[in-house]
């Protein structure tokens, strides 16, 4: 085994869910351009997502080294020309789209918004809305409320869970995800109901 599959992370639930996002994907990302797919995990997400869009270009990131180090270590293996090598990006950080110079087509985050503070979102938002061109999409794929409620008892567990495990995680509500990407210049969200009671939420720059 090379120190390339020592770095390997793998995610479970990514053979479950890819299939979903990336039909989802298919009606919401344009046919050309940059995707910058921020809190990347394992890398697997951007492996199956840039080898099934050979037109899109994908920028994954994520601010830990460890995780980094294994999207790289996939990338190195997949040999795809249309995926860039892991940046370090930390949306909670002031102007982290300096980290994408060139600007992006579209952003993509998976499963971030429930497993980190609040802030990360507040702050993916504020970033995505000066990085996006009219037009561009943000994507987020991931549990949320609706209404203020759980959509399914297995999320409310799900949240409790993720509080205990650090109270400033959690499930959060749609409404106030869709009211702060408005304040930043986002049109209403469309969204699309996902296996295991997950929503794919696109945000598309006013």
């Amino acid at each position: 085994m090379t120190s390339d599959d020592d770095a390997r992370r793998h995610a479970p639930a990514t053979a479950r869910n890819r299939e979903p996002i990336l039909a989802a994907l298919r009606r919401h990302l344009p046919a050309r351009g940059l995707v910058l797919e921020v809190a990347s995990g394992t890398g697997e997400h951007a492996i199956n997502f840039a080898s099934a869009l050979p037109g899109l270009v994908f920028q994954p990131s994520d601010p830990d080294p460890g995780a980094r180090a294994s999207i790289d270590a996939w990338a190195a293996d997949a040999r795809l020309p249309n995926l860039r090598a892991a940046i370090a990006l930390d949306a909670t950080a002031p102007d982290w789209e300096r980290a994408v110079p060139g600007g992006a087509d579209a952003v993509l985050c998976v499963n971030m918004v429930h497993i980190a503070p609040w802030a990360a979102t507040l702050g993916l938002m504020r970033g995505a809305a000066r990085l996006l061109p009219a037009g561009g999409a943000l994507c987020l794929y991931g549990p949320f409320k609706r209404g203020g409620r759980h959509t399914a008892p297995s999320n409310a567990a799900f949240d409790a869970d993720l509080r205990a495990s650090d109270p400033a995680w959690g499930v959060r509500d749609l409404e106030a995800a869709a009211a702060e990407a408005e304040a930043r210049g986002f049109a209403a969200p469309v969204v699309e109901e996902m296996p295991a009671n997950n929503l794919f939420v696109a945000f598309r720059r006013a």
